[in-house]
């Protein structure tokens, strides 16, 4: 079965992004945003693994190592940095502190949960690691030939939606704005668009109602994927201004792919 996983984490952003593509991977998440309050939760002995930033509040990550290694239950609990630290003798400061593992942000969704998962037993891994480990090599996804643009101001969900469809072997490009999105689409036109409704120099309206006017993009598949304009009215405005699809998050990782499959494979038939 997969991993109890206490992730201490300061920042909003990374710890949303850490939990869930671990969470998506089966794994149970533990979360803690700041030191005291990881370093309590970790005492509980719950956790199969801990991933741990160096700089917390109130207690620093290398403290936390330092406190946890000192005491032999915690012998076989791998433990594991995550941090974007890079000054000379940093890696070998926070390894010489008890971590058994050092990743580096910012975090690389596709190959993240693989990384974790490499401190834990195989029968503690997810699914998809446990079958790629059984026949032979972890080798990535064979690429379907498709390229999907996702446009976002949210660093977050662009890390989100490059993860999920990364790993199912899509080549992804991401934009965060309006300006950008349309420069990309115009110099090299994607198979499909995966667009936010509100984004910061326009709305994902006015980027749809650009890409019908051109008659070199017009036939391009466009998505909407929005957490705020989640209502039926909204919904009604962007399929009639030709979005294929018009989802509200959150939204499962198998839910998402099921719905781009399903688009590019009405485009083709067209």
């Amino acid at each position: 079965m997969p991993a109890r996983i206490l992730i201490i984490e300061d920042n909003d952003a990374n710890l949303e992004l850490m939990s869930y593509l671990l969470g998506a991977s089966g794994h149970a998440i533990v979360a803690a945003r700041d030191g005291h309050e990881g370093l309590e939760a970790a005492m509980r002995k719950e956790a199969d693994l801990i991933l741990c930033d160096i700089q917390l509040p109130k207690i620093g990550g290398i403290e936390i190592a330092s406190k946890l290694r000192s005491d032999p239950a915690f012998d076989r609990i791998p433990l594991v940095a995550v941090t974007a630290l890079a000054m000379v003798g940093d890696r070998e400061t926070i390894m010489s502190a008890g971590f058994d593992g050092y990743l580096t942000k910012p975090i690389e969704p596709v190959s993240f949960v693989r990384q974790v998962e490499s401190f834990l037993p195989m029968q503690k891994r997810g699914a998809a690691q446990r079958a790629a480990v059984t026949n032979g090599a972890l080798q990535p996804s064979r690429p379907p030939g498709r390229r999907v643009l996702v446009v976002d101001d949210q660093a977050v969900n662009l890390h989100l939606a490059s993860s999920i469809l990364g790993s199912s072997g899509y080549e992804v490009i991401t934009a965060s704005s309006m300006a950008e999105a349309l420069r990309l689409v115009r110099e090299a036109p994607p198979h499909l668009i995966l667009s936010d409704v509100c984004m910061a120099d326009a709305s994902g309206y006015d980027f749809i109602a650009a890409i019908k006017a051109d008659p070199a993009l017009r036939s391009i598949p466009f998505v909407f994927v929005t957490s705020t304009m989640n209502t039926e009215k909204e919904r009604r405005k962007g399929l009639a201004l030709g979005a294929a699809r018009f989802l509200f998050r959150p939204i499962e990782p198998q839910d998402l792919l099921r719905e781009v499959a399903a688009c590019l494979g009405d485009a083709e038939g067209s």
